[in-house]
């Protein structure tokens, strides 16, 4: 295979690794021959992709760790830090949702999404910046929505939180550009995940996503994975501050509301 497509030698973060798109972004990376580090809240989850993996000859490593808080991007950073000289890829992946109408909205659950979505990210990115300044073409990638460009019902904070990360994509690919660090973000639409199964188990509401979207489907998770694999590989190399859409064409219709 060409080294421009494949990961070869290179180390790669991923948050939220042991389901739903992160955990099909870490089957992407072991076939594409990365170092793969992953980060979940279940230790037991971890272990069970470490033990997966380690029968098939291969090493992945795993922190449980809890990225909404201080502690545990603290120790997310001491992981990372004293296993690598340098880290090449880091996949913000991590999200959670509440589903209620903005007036509903607790301050603990607004405390909770904000801090799982946007605050886990936003230190993350400050806290591994020097390991990623050590590779000499480092690549982030944003696991964004879009929910941040369109109404689709998931909640006021969960659209606020991803918009934010996508400006947060645009402004470091400028920042960090310097640096030799590229920050590309995606945007996907409804994917067959855990996140979204309460909303793709309704009839109606699967009804409604299928007829506005294009291509009459959800996504599979290793679709959003592909496009977070090219992002990371040196194929890419002349991307950045790009938020690509993984919509089945959804952005160019739009859901009424």
């Amino acid at each position: 295979m060409d080294s421009h497509w494949d990961l070869r030698n290179k180390t790669a973060l991923i948050t939220g690794g042991t389901k739903g798109i992160g955990l099909a972004t870490l089957e992407e990376f072991v076939k594409l021959q990365a170092n793969v580090c992953i980060v979940a809240r279940n230790q037991s989850s971890i272990e069970q992709q470490i033990s997966f993996w380690k029968q098939k000859g291969i090493c992945v490593h795993g922190i449980c760790a809890d990225v909404s808080t201080t502690s545990g991007r603290d120790a997310i950073h001491q992981y990372v830090k004293e296993m690598w000289s340098q880290l090449d890829i880091l996949v913000n992946n991590v999200a959670t949702n509440i589903r209620k109408n903005t007036t509903d909205y607790t301050d603990e659950e607004y405390q909770h999404i904000t801090a799982t979505n946007i605050t886990s990210t936003w230190d993350l990115l400050r806290l591994l910046h020097p390991l990623l300044q050590q590779s000499s073409s480092a690549s982030i990638i944003n696991v964004s929505s879009v929910a941040s460009l369109k109404y689709i019902g998931s909640g006021a904070i969960y659209s606020m939180t991803k918009a934010a990360l996508d400006q947060l994509t645009r402004y470091l690919s400028v920042e960090w550009a310097q640096d030799k660090i590229r920050v590309n973000g995606v945007l996907p639409w409804y994917t067959n995940t855990p996140l979204a199964k309460p909303v793709l188990d309704d009839p109606q509401k699967l009804q409604k996503i299928l007829h506005n979207t294009p291509l009459g489907r959800v996504a599979e998770p290793q679709e959003v994975a592909r496009v977070i694999a090219f992002l990371a590989m040196p194929a890419s190399s002349y991307v950045t501050g790009a938020n690509i859409r993984v919509d089945g064409g959804f952005s160019n219709v739009g859901l009424p509301s």
